[in-house]
């Protein structure tokens, strides 16, 4: 199967230019530090679905428009979001049946550049056996990995589509070279520094948690909204590895 690293070039005020061709058939965006790990624990503390927002303001107003809706963004805690883009601060909410309106600066950004796609997945290294194996047991052709963080060189989110994508060719494959990668990253030493507003000192621990989760996210069109979704991966048995 081909799989081809792309990158999303993010300027800072949220728009993209995308270094892609046309619409991907299957296209998996990447962001580890921090959207779809993120992502990932807020379904695991029982949020339904996440609708993916362009802009903050387009948050708040979904938010708004909708009774019970959560949003959550980059950065400091700010009027009106209810939770900020750290998987540390969110670990300990109950979400339970709650939609959740996210906008980060790239990873939700690379997703909505290309939401068009008939496949999107988001991952990130604590979903990355689950989708690896969706992929495989899917066999829906060749595969487009959107590395959203510093204009598609951020090498955390390089690590783990290379770590997916030696998964979906087959055989063991040692996580540990690509945890490292991840670990000694650019993003990871903000994170640690504290140079990143809205984190918590466990959020590159809990990026770093390999197959945390047992399920893929999928993003789908729902009412003109591009809606992410777990879907559940049943794990190999081991004798059957």
């Amino acid at each position: 199967m081909t799989r081809v690293i792309a990158d999303i070039s993010v300027s800072l005020d949220g728009f993209v230019t995308p270094a892609l061709t046309g619409v991907p058939r299957v296209a998996v965006v990447i962001d580890v530090m921090r959207a779809f790990t993120v992502a990932a624990w807020a379904f695991s503390r029982g949020v339904e679905r996440i609708v993916l927002a362009s802009t903050e303001s387009e948050a708040l107003a979904l938010k708004e428009s909708r009774s019970g809706w959560l949003a959550l963004k980059d950065g400091a805690p700010a009027e009106g979001f209810d939770a900020v883009n750290s998987p540390g601060l969110l670990r300990s909410c109950d979400f339970a049946g709650r939609t959740l309106v996210q906008k980060t600066t790239a990873g939700t950004v690379g997703a909505l550049a290309v939401a068009n796609a008939p496949l999107v997945l988001c991952a990130s290294f604590v979903v990355a056996g689950p989708t690896a194996r969706f992929l495989q047991a899917k066999g829906s052709g060749p595969v487009t990995f959107v590395v959203t963080g510093e204009g598609g060189q951020a090498d955390e989110d390089l690590a783990c589509a290379e770590y997916i994508g030696q998964c979906m060719a087959g055989g063991d494959v040692e996580a540990a070279p690509y945890l490292h990668r991840a670990r000694t990253s650019r993003a990871a030493a903000d994170l640690a520094g504290g140079l990143r507003s809205g984190c918590h000192p466990d959020d590159v621990d809990l990026c770093l948690e390999i197959d945390k989760f047992s399920f893929v996210m999928m993003a789908r069109q729902e009412d003109s909204l591009t809606v992410l979704r777990p879907v559940a991966v049943p794990d190999i048995p081991s004798s059957l590895r």
